[in-house]
């Protein structure tokens, strides 16, 4: 009878150990990182700010198992807020593959980049809405958690709704989420913030602004006539051709005056000759080609007489040819001697960054920072380090086959316009302001960005319906992709931004 009670009492015992042992692992599972806080302050516009610092990272959980396929890496500060809840500014740069420190150290966050050394940033957007920056699964100190799950997140659809969780959980971890929320992305960053602003609505949480920088408008409508477009491109060549001394010299140097002559043109003869290039004789044809020629500074032969276009790679190649050189994707001021590559660095304080995160930040990991630190860093089980995330990126939105891609991507890498569009538009600008018409959004972009579109954006805005009017502003300012790497720019940049969420707050009270 004893020997019987032992053995029950053994099972009972076992049993328990092994709940226990199944909590402990489902515990360990399911946790939240631990978070780092720091306390900090700088001085802006003549007074004291402080602030806090946190570092963390967030699990991307599978919804119906709660298991981890990722964390995503963010770096938030936040300044205590005087009863009235203040913004959160989500932040993220773009690529894809791309960690948030361009942004964060260059123009928004309370720390600037200067001669290789991080200051303060008396400009940082921090003074008007706290700021949350997010490095995407793959880059910075963000993973999956397995490397098979790595494909949810290096695509176009996985991306999208990868950071959109981000948000949502990032907000309801910091009872944050009856807070004013804005967006701001740059480059392929900049679409990313459309489509999450659309998902976020859609989900029923509020989005009171976009900052969408160098990376278009999110707009799958096209309300301004294609041949006009491309033909007002030729207005933003201009000024490039100008800095580099390539326009006549009876144009003069009066940057103003040029663009109103070559916006007349563009608009009376190259559009409507774009209209019906298949049919132009070839004295018209002619006539289009040596204008293009004496706009853009490209010599005739270098134009194509078919499309009477010029490609942003045909232009960068083409525009100083004579010297040897080639312009520079993101900043067409700048230039490299042909067959030499970029110098590659946008700016030389990885070191300063690194150190910040890990001991100012308190952050104590030792993943490598991609990608101010390479993959080869750390340690790769096979040997074999994994490509960059953009090398592995699946662009298509719905499914299509190995020809229809190989072909988007060769297209692509041809005309040198950017990223491939393969599938079908996701709902972005347009669809996020008709579930919210009170939604702001600045539309930014560079002069001297090779990708740039500022007179195409500016003639869009005079097309738009009242709808998206009210709700959508275009700025074109002095720079190339990263504009705010001119320091006058820069100011006027987050001037800009401050004042549309200033208003957003406003607007909340």
């Amino acid at each position: 009878m004893i020997t019987q009670r032992k053995k029950i009492l053994n099972l009972i015992i076992i049993a328990a150990v092994a709940s226990l042992s199944c909590m402990t692992v489902q515990a360990t599972t399911f946790r939240e990182e631990p978070v780092v806080v720091t306390q900090h302050q700088i001085e802006t516009d003549g007074r004291l700010l402080k602030y806090s610092a946190e570092t963390g990272r967030v699990a991307i959980r599978d919804v119906e198992t709660g298991e981890p396929h990722g964390y995503m890496f963010y770096i938030a500060y936040r300044v205590p807020d005087s009863g009235k809840p203040r913004p959160v500014t989500f932040v993220w740069n773009g690529g894809p593959g791309a960690n948030s420190s361009l942004l964060q150290f260059h123009v928004v966050g309370p720390k600037r980049v200067e001669e290789r050394r991080l200051v303060d940033n008396a400009e940082t957007w921090l003074t008007v809405t706290d700021l949350v920056f997010v490095d995407p699964i793959g880059c910075g100190f963000s993973r999956p958690t397995k490397a098979e799950y790595a494909a949810e997140f290096y695509g176009t659809l996985g991306d999208t709704a990868s950071v959109t969780e981000f948000v949502r959980c990032w907000r309801l971890l910091h009872d944050a989420d009856d807070t004013p929320l804005v967006l701001a992305g740059e480059s392929w960053g900049a679409p990313r913030a459309a489509t999450v602003g659309y998902a976020l609505e859609k989900r029923g949480i509020r989005v009171d602004g976009l900052v969408l920088i160098s990376g278009g408008t999110g707009l799958n409508t096209e309300y301004c006539p294609r041949e006009l477009k491309d033909a007002l491109h030729v207005v933003d060549l201009s000024a490039t051709a100008l800095y580099h001394a390539k326009l006549p010299a009876e144009l003069g140097r009066d940057a103003e005056a040029i663009r109103k002559k070559i916006e007349a043109w563009a608009r009376e003869s190259y559009a409507p000759a774009l209209a019906k290039a298949d049919i132009l004789s070839d004295a018209e044809r002619t006539a289009v080609i040596n204008q293009l020629s004496r706009f853009t500074g490209l010599s005739v032969d270098q134009i194509d007489r078919k499309t009477l276009s010029i490609t942003p790679r045909q232009y960068r190649m083409g525009l100083l040819r004579d010297q040897g050189k080639i312009l520079q994707v993101f900043d067409m001021r700048l230039t490299v001697k042909a067959g030499e590559a970029p110098a590659g660095e946008l700016f030389k304080a990885e070191s300063a960054i690194l150190r910040y995160i890990r001991r100012d930040l308190g952050y104590r990991t030792s993943l490598p920072y991609v990608s101010l630190e390479g993959w080869e860093q750390g340690f790769a089980p096979s040997g074999k380090y994994p490509q960059s995330v953009n090398a592995r990126w699946n662009w298509a939105t719905a499914p299509v086959s190995p020809e229809e891609l190989a072909a988007a991507m060769e297209a692509a890498a041809k005309s040198g316009s950017g990223p491939p569009r393969i599938g079908p538009p996701l709902p972005a600008t347009e669809e996020a302001i008709a579930l919210n018409p009170d939604m702001k959004i600045l539309v930014a972009s560079g002069l001297y960005d090779s990708y740039a579109t500022c007179a195409a954006s500016e003639e869009t805005g005079h097309h738009l319906p009242p709808a998206l009017r009210q709700s959508i502003s275009f700025k074109c300012y002095i720079g190339g992709h990263m504009m705010y790497l001119d320091p006058p720019t820069r100011l006027e940049f987050s001037n800009d931004v401050k004042y549309m969420i200033a208003k957003i707050r406003e607007r909340a009270d």
